[in-house]
């Protein structure tokens, strides 16, 4: 709680840029603590060292959630190949080949992008199956908590 409290005072006496980079903040520990809710907290968050103030928010998150970290080294892409493998796919299938004219039309097709590759393409990895009938079934067989 006292994370939320601290950042949602850093939004009102923030500049224009360094406020936006607070909201990210808040956002990812807003996603993190709902994710939690609905599926328990993990053992261990993986992650690189973004942004300043995202990565000490996911920091103070994970102390206060119990969750251990396991930070991937700068410049170090194997130890996150599931990441590389999707920014690789991303780059490849929509931003070299799309040229946006402006921001609402980028979002229009990145959204769609989006729910093709989540809802109806096939993924090796997951059997075959698109990720969330992979999430779908997952949680029919599974439906306790990952981490209790």
């Amino acid at each position: 709680m006292n994370i939320l409290w601290l950042t949602n005072s850093l939004v009102t006496m923030a500049t224009p840029l360094s406020s936006i980079r607070v909201r990210n903040a808040l956002h990812t520990a807003y996603s993190m603590e709902r994710l939690a809710a609905q599926r328990g907290a993990p053992a261990h968050l993986r992650c690189d060292n973004g942004p300043e103030m995202t990565a000490h928010t996911l920091r103070d998150w994970c102390e206060l959630s119990g969750t251990g970290t396991a930070f991937i080294e700068p410049g170090s892409p194997w130890q996150n190949p599931y990441v590389e493998s999707f920014h690789s796919r991303v780059r490849d299938e929509l931003l070299d080949v799309e040229e946006f004219s402006c921001l609402a039309e980028a979002r229009v097709v990145i959204g769609d992008w989006q729910e093709d590759y989540n809802h109806r393409r096939p993924h090796s990895s997951l059997g075959m199956r698109a990720p969330a009938v992979f999430a779908a079934d997952w949680t029919a067989r599974e439906p306790t908590p990952i981490a209790a």
